[in-house]
């Protein structure tokens, strides 16, 4: 029987600009279920990075209800909705987000220290290995390669083992081959952990490797298909 990790109702969210309020997600019903591969497509303004912010806990919408890893986001507080993040999500931005004083492995280890974990330099050593970057381990951001600081923040979103990857543009600071190998490496990753990834893109090449494509138009879902090429998690 699977389970339900997402579930969206009647999602809304209008921001205030000095134009005035603007609404940017209208009447968002959404439903993910443990294993998806979902991709997040449409043409910018959309709304497509503001659903997946919802989703992670990081906006939090105006109208609706967002159950999210079995808790209902709204009532809860920055510091449960910052737990919750750090035991159960792992999240990618188009831009890295490395800590620049910081080398790779201490990139890494940040979330499993922050979790208390005692393996925290261990676990972030096995996950530059896994992203080929092992032997970079004590280089700092400004020293690694655009490709190299995407896949050492892909290490550390995946190092305490998420049940949810949410990514946002993963690739869209890099060149086409070097995209597609961070691509290659998430979607393999996610896959042997088991985790449920989420991702916004606007690459058709990417979508194309989900289980499922969301194509977002003006704030709302205007097409929801399974891919028959998608990758689902191992």
């Amino acid at each position: 029987m699977s389970q339900t990790l997402i579930e969206l109702q009647g999602i809304g969210l209008t921001l205030s600009s000095q134009a005035g309020n603007v609404e940017i997600l209208r009447a968002i019903d959404l439903t993910v279920e443990a294993g998806e591969r979902v991709g997040i497509v449409g043409p910018s303004g959309s709304g497509k990075s503001s659903l997946l912010m919802i989703i992670g806990g990081m906006e939090r919408a105006t109208l609706g209800v967002a159950r999210v890893l079995g808790a209902d986001l709204g009532p809860l507080d920055e510091d449960r909705l910052a737990r919750l993040r750090r035991d159960n999500m792992g999240v990618v931005f188009q831009t890295f987000h490395l800590i620049p004083t910081m080398t790779a492995l201490e990139n890494v280890a940040i979330p499993l220290e922050l979790a208390g974990r005692q393996d925290a330099f261990d676990r972030a050593a096995e996950m530059l290995a896994d992203v080929e970057l092992d032997h970079r381990a004590s280089h700092y951001p400004a020293q690694l390669s655009g490709g190299e600081q995407q896949r050492v923040a892909l290490a550390r979103a995946l190092a305490p083992r998420p049940s949810l990857l949410l990514a946002d543009e993963p690739t869209g600071n890099l060149d086409g081959r070097t995209g597609a190998a961070v691509a290659d490496l998430m979607f393999r990753l996610a896959g042997e952990q088991g985790a449920t990834l989420v991702l916004v893109t606007h690459s058709p090449d990417i979508a194309r490797r989900c289980t499922r494509v969301l194509t977002m138009a003006d704030g709302q879902i205007s097409d929801d298909r399974a891919s028959k090429d998608g990758e689902a998690a191992a």
